[in-house]
């Protein structure tokens, strides 16, 4: 039977790399799920719950909430704002039984994209070759919060001509985390020069991740250091949406 997904884009990829969008409904729709994008769909609401504006992060939380009932799954390209919905909106809502009954239902009908291609959807393998030696980055929120680690892995290793070398520290922060970057800033930088050099190390022409906060931030570092390592979203290889430049490369 044909599922219906319900596609949630996310702030970022809408604002700075639709192509991961269009990545992943190519690659849902492929695997037999009939895909809607909610157009009244806003952020996930992790800025202000991060920030401690509970309020704010409910109001938003509701409109998501509300535009994304009705679906058999939910499926974002980020474990960040997948994370949100899961775990984040329960404790919002903690005090309301009301609310929290709805918020269970839609956390337990939300995936990050790999981890529905594989662990729902059964998916072993994406049709596709790259020619690239590939690293990976584990983004916090994805590894952490909803174990997505050999998922994306998985998928990778049915690419023809890929080959992934590991890379060293990849569970450790690149140092985004959302609202953190920007009230601790020496600090995220220090975190993102480390993460930036293991990656050089690993000697990768190409560097993916499923996060898209995670990848402007290290995109940005490797092009302030002058690396020409290449930067993008794992979806993007997985459905062989390789037109676009790579992230920090310009329109």
């Amino acid at each position: 039977m044909e599922r219906r997904v319900a596609l949630f884009v996310t702030c970022l990829v809408d604002l700075y790399r639709p192509s991961v969008g269009f990545a992943a409904l190519s690659l849902l729709e492929a695997n037999g799920c009939a895909v809607e994008v909610p157009e009244a769909q806003t952020c996930c609401g992790q800025p202000a719950y991060n920030s401690g504006e509970k309020r704010l992060a409910q109001e938003v939380a509701l409109q998501v909430i509300e535009a994304f009932e009705g679906f058999d799954y939910v499926v974002a390209p980020s474990g960040s704002c997948a994370g949100m919905i899961r775990e984040g909106y329960a404790e919002l809502f903690a005090d309301d039984p009301t609310m929290l009954l709805r918020v269970e239902r839609l956390a337990h009908r939300t995936y990050e994209l790999t981890s529905f291609l594989v662990d729902v959807l059964g998916v072993k393998a994406v049709p596709g070759k790259l020619d690239k030696k590939v690293t990976y980055h584990d983004s916090c929120s994805g590894l952490r919060e909803l174990g997505v680690k050999a998922q994306p892995r998985q998928l990778l290793a049915g690419v023809e001509g890929l080959s992934l070398t590991e890379l060293e520290d990849a569970e450790v922060c690149c140092g985004f985390g959302g609202t953190f970057c920007v009230k601790y800033p020496e600090i995220s930088d220090r975190m993102v020069t480390n993460k930036t050099e293991r990656i050089v190390e690993s000697g990768a022409d190409l560097l993916l991740a499923g996060d898209m906060g995670c990848l402007l931030n290290m995109a940005g570092k490797l092009k302030r250091r002058g690396s020409k390592i290449e930067v993008r979203h794992v979806a993007e290889v997985l459905a062989g949406a390789l037109d676009s430049p790579a992230i920090g490369e310009g329109n």
